[in-house]
Order: C-alpha cells, then sequence, then structure tokens
C-alpha cells in the first residue's frame, strides 16, 4: 500500500510540474503593427472558399474585395483568424511560409492595414479591374497587386521580374501575368 500512496504521489507532483510548465509560458509578443480585436482592410482582392484563405493566393472562391473592414481576432506563426464585417462571418488565414517567403506576422503586412487603399491612383480601367478582382492588359504592376495580391515568391522571387506566376488552384492550375515597362502585356491561362 505504500509503494501505491508513491507512486501516486510521484504521479501528482509531474502532472503539476507539467501544467505548471504549460502555463508558466508567456504568449507570443506580437509585432507593434498587431493589435488583437483592431480593425484592419485588406489591401487587395483576395479571394476564399469554405472560410479559408492559404496565403499561397489560389484564385478561386468567393472574392473579398480590396478595402474590406476586418477585425484581427487571433494570430499566431501560423494562421491568422479575421472577422470579415461586410459578410458578417470570421474568415482563417493558413499561412504557407515555404510559398511567400515568411510567417503569418510577415503576411499580416502585405494583406492588411490600418488604412484603406487609396484607390484614386490607379486609373479607371485599373479600379473597374481591381473591384471585380481581375486583371488586365495595359494595368500597372501596383495595380495588379490590388486587384489579385501577391504571387508566391517560390515561383515568383523578385516583383521586379517581368512574368508574375500565380495559381488557381491548389491542384496546380497556374496562369502568368506577363509585363513590358511595368504594364500587363498578356496574361497566359
Amino acid at each position: 500500500m505504500k509503494k501505491f500512496f508513491q507512486l501516486l504521489m510521484v504521479f501528482s507532483m509531474m502532472v503539476l510540474l507539467a501544467s505548471c510548465n504549460r502555463m508558466g509560458r508567456a504568449p507570443e509578443a506580437l509585432p507593434a503593427n498587431i493589435q488583437i480585436g483592431d480593425t484592419y482592410y485588406t489591401q487587395f482582392a483576395l479571394q476564399f472558399e469554405k472560410g479559408r484563405f492559404i496565403t499561397t493566393n489560389y484564385r478561386t472562391g468567393v472574392l473579398l474585395p480590396i478595402n474590406s473592414k476586418v477585425t484581427l481576432l487571433d494570430i499566431n506563426r501560423k494562421v491568422i483568424k479575421v472577422h470579415l464585417e461586410d459578410f458578417g462571418h470570421d474568415l482563417l488565414i493558413k499561412n504557407a511560409a515555404k510559398h511567400v517567403g515568411g510567417d503569418a506576422y510577415y503576411y499580416f503586412g502585405k494583406l492588411f492595414d490600418r488604412k484603406k487603399v487609396n484607390l484614386a491612383k490607379f486609373t479607371r480601367k485599373e479600379r473597374a479591374n481591381i473591384k471585380k478582382g481581375k486583371v488586365a492588359v495595359g494595368m500597372r504592376k501596383d495595380a495588379v497587386i490590388a486587384a489579385i495580391g501577391y504571387p508566391p515568391t517560390h515561383q515568383t522571387p523578385s516583383l521586379e521580374y517581368d512574368n508574375w506566376t500565380y495559381w488557381k488552384t491548389r491542384w496546380g492550375d497556374k496562369f502568368i501575368v506577363y509585363f513590358k515597362n511595368g504594364k500587363v502585356t498578356r496574361i497566359q491561362d
């Protein structure tokens, strides 16, 4: 019986120490520009499916227009959770670090800002395409980013390149946007 109580005591101490160790960890410190509960605006038109957006930036699903208002609910190195104010539901953003070149904190700065994008800096044609989340011949590079976001960095390591490769779907469907002198010359589907 004494042996049983000794084992029970050791087991209890192990459980207590393990729970103290978990409780003693400090939460991840957030970068200064990110605050849970604050309002932000989308910096490009993105598309999501089943309440999820993957930072690889697949171009399929429901369109979330540029300058959509969101409330930040949670963030860590792998995921971002926001409430879509105009849609009335939450969106889970899964970070694909190997496709975007950084963690979710890094990608947060590409997705959101406290200020809306000034659409007046774009031409009338560019604004029309940005609102639809589409790319068209003649658009400048910054207008393409506003319309469809950033291409995955493993396919397009630099925005200085004259061709940007995007993924339509997770199953390898891609399209390429070609530029000359900073403007779209063609889109290869």
